[in-house]
């Protein structure tokens, strides 16, 4: 079975689990967060902890369930809610949790995730969910088959689209060929399907080349020479109308600041008088 992501046009985006290695690296640094945090609240929150504790002891006893909780629980909770399965730890080790779908959690994910998480995880010192992750073909613990999650890795930052360029052996039929007639539409689901193309399933990345340059080429005339490839045909259709806009785009500015110096001359030819 090929690891994967199937989006909403039915293409396989290579959406590999991320590895036992990179999500304990994940969780330690979520522990050493979290280890921070508590720390921190019990230095501010030191003396007045102690005098609770010394009035009532039920009271000192329901202040730590109710910290307990908020810390093990209402934290990674609301992170993961806001972050879109990404916390800290899970963000400098380049990964994400996702619904079994690659769609982002939602509150009851991560409120599964973080309930089951205080056993498999807080009360077992994370033997529970090693095993179970090292047992899972996707590294899931329980909590992730529970929500129904698991772990992706993505890269810190954006990706960059790829660039568009105008294949050598099809430039002298795209300069002189008609492809007025091509959809605004049609010409934007190429581009975002090029810009992807690396993270696209083989499988899926032919096919949808196939059905765009079959689309595309209804438009463009005379059609591409004949064995080219469709991600050839698409990149030099797109790269000539790039070209073709800016050139008229630039000659439409030209255009107006030249209006707009005649516009501001006096009238019969009288010459501007000196500032």
């Amino acid at each position: 079975m090929q690891d994967g992501i199937v989006i909403g046009e039915g293409v396989v985006l290579d959406a590999r689990p991320a590895s036992f290695i990179t999500r304990a690296m994940g969780a330690m640094l979520d522990f050493i967060v979290v280890g921070v945090v508590i720390t921190i609240i019990l230095i501010v929150a030191g003396v007045w902890f102690f005098e609770v504790a010394t009035l009532s002891g039920d009271v000192a006893t329901i202040v730590l369930a109710v910290a307990s909780a908020v810390i093990v629980v209402g934290v990674p909770v609301t992170v993961e809610t806001l972050s879109r399965g990404r916390s800290i730890g899970k963000l400098a080790s380049g990964i994400r949790v996702v619904r079994d779908d690659g769609g982002p959690v939602r509150f009851r994910h991560a409120l599964v995730r973080a309930l089951i998480g205080v056993f498999e995880i807080w009360l077992t010192l994370g033997g529970v969910a090693a095993i179970a992750s090292l047992a899972n073909a996707k590294g899931k613990r329980l909590g992730d088959l529970a929500a129904g999650t698991y772990a992706v890795r993505v890269r810190g930052g954006r990706q960059p689209s790829a660039p568009i360029v105008m294949p050598q052996s099809l430039a002298a039929w795209a300069h002189t060929a008609d492809m007025r007639r091509l959809p605004d539409g049609l010409a934007l689901a190429a581009r975002q399907m090029l810009g992807r193309a690396a993270r696209l399933a083989p499988e899926s990345r032919a096919r949808l080349a196939d059905d765009l340059a079959g689309s595309i080429e209804r438009y463009v005339a005379p059609g591409p020479p004949a064995g080219t490839h469709p991600e050839a045909f698409l990149h030099a259709v797109l790269a000539e109308r790039r070209e073709r806009e800016l050139a008229a785009g630039q000659r439409e500015r030209k255009r107006a600041e030249e209006q707009a110096e005649l516009l501001h001359r006096l009238p019969f030819a009288v010459a501007d008088p000196p500032r």
